[in-house]
């Protein structure tokens, strides 16, 4: 939970997906051993820093899904109802602002894709984490950025405080 005139995001990408089987959409492929490994880490380590999302906004993929689906059972104390937007499916940065926008609690998790999560990531804080990583965000990697703002349709880029980034591989 997040004071008075602060919201708080934690922007995750989702983890590991499997590409075994040729014949599956890109929509539709889940999460292999090691994403959903490093989805239960990030659960952990999100529980571990009382990170706890009110509100949870994910693109309908099967492997965004699985991946929150992994990290709220891994030890959350709340678990708020997931809430799909189809805009989130390989969405650009503006799109994903615009979701942001639209959201209503203090503290909110988007979970999404690459490329447009690792662009968008990149536009919110006023100081980048030093994390070389930070640029391309691999799987399962998840920045929490607060900001000064009293409502999320005021959020603007450039504007955030980064409080942590975190990558876990699962391996």
């Amino acid at each position: 939970m997040t004071p008075s005139g602060h919201r708080r995001l934690i922007l995750t990408r989702h983890a590991k997906s499997a590409w075994d089987d040729p014949s599956l959409e890109d929509f539709d492929r889940p999460l292999n051993d090691r994403g959903r490994r490093s989805a239960r880490l990030l659960g952990d380590f999100m529980a571990s820093r009382g990170y706890e999302p009110e509100e949870v906004i994910c693109s309908p993929s099967k492997r965004t899904r699985e991946t929150w689906d992994q990290v709220a059972g891994a030890g959350l104390e709340v678990r708020p109802e997931l809430r799909l937007d189809d805009r989130l499916f390989h969405a650009t940065p503006a799109t994903l602002l615009e979701v942001l926008r639209g959201a209503t609690e203090s503290t909110v998790m988007i979970v999404g894709h690459n490329p447009g999560i690792a662009e968008f990531a990149a536009s919110l804080p006023a100081r980048a984490p030093l994390d070389p990583e930070f640029r391309s965000y691999p799987t399962a990697a998840t920045l929490v950025v607060d900001f000064q703002i009293e409502d999320w349709a005021d959020v603007q880029p450039g504007q955030g405080s980064v409080m942590d980034f975190v990558r876990l591989d699962g391996r």
